[in-house]
């Protein structure tokens, strides 16, 4: 079954971008290549459960296997050495970054404490916006009672454009809530 968003970028948003930013080509229109789910977590190296834990509830949100991350290099200040585990990430793509997404606007994001839209300069001079989400629960596949640790997840959505604006009217008109100027 095709995901909701994807049939609406193919039926409704991709024509009507292309149309309002004046593209000859149908190839030339923004479009959503991956999501980026990431978990830095300082205290995986002391604490393993911990870690495995994060591992298990990044899971259960993306529907993938996270992949561990390890440090490059060592910092003696954070007590960091070469190879040790920091944190875990999925990419997403396909069917599974649209219905991630989905998700996220719809049912995470309205769940985040006196949330007043996303922050409209998350974007990176090069069309992929970044956001980051304080806490985990805000996504309904984690149980509240079952978490040991909140953690923050930071989230970059990639898009094949190059342009910030692009960039911006295909969020919107996927239906991301971006925070208003007067607020």
């Amino acid at each position: 079954m095709v995901p909701r968003l994807k049939s609406k970028y193919e039926a409704e948003i991709r024509p009507t971008l292309q149309k309002s930013l004046g593209f000859q080509s149908v190839m030339r229109v923004p479009k959503l290549e991956k999501i980026v789910i990431n978990v830095g977590m300082g205290e995986a190296h002391t604490n393993p459960k911990a870690m495995e834990a994060c591992l298990a509830e990044i899971g259960q949100i993306t529907g993938q296997r996270p992949v561990k991350t390890f440090a490059k290099k060592s910092i003696a200040g954070f007590k960091v050495r070469e190879g040790m585990v920091l944190g875990c990430k999925v990419t997403l793509r396909g069917h599974h970054m649209y219905e991630f997404l989905d998700r996220f606007i719809n049912v995470a994001l309205p769940r985040v404490r006196d949330f007043r839209g996303v922050n409209p300069k998350g974007f990176d001079g090069r069309g992929n916006y970044n956001l980051s989400v304080k806490e985990q629960i805000i996504f309904p596949e984690i149980h509240f009672d079952k978490i040991n640790t909140i953690y923050g997840i930071n989230i970059t959505f990639v898009t094949n454009t190059e342009v910030d604006k692009e960039a911006f009217e295909l969020f919107q008109a996927f239906g991301m809530p971006y925070r208003t100027a007067g607020k």
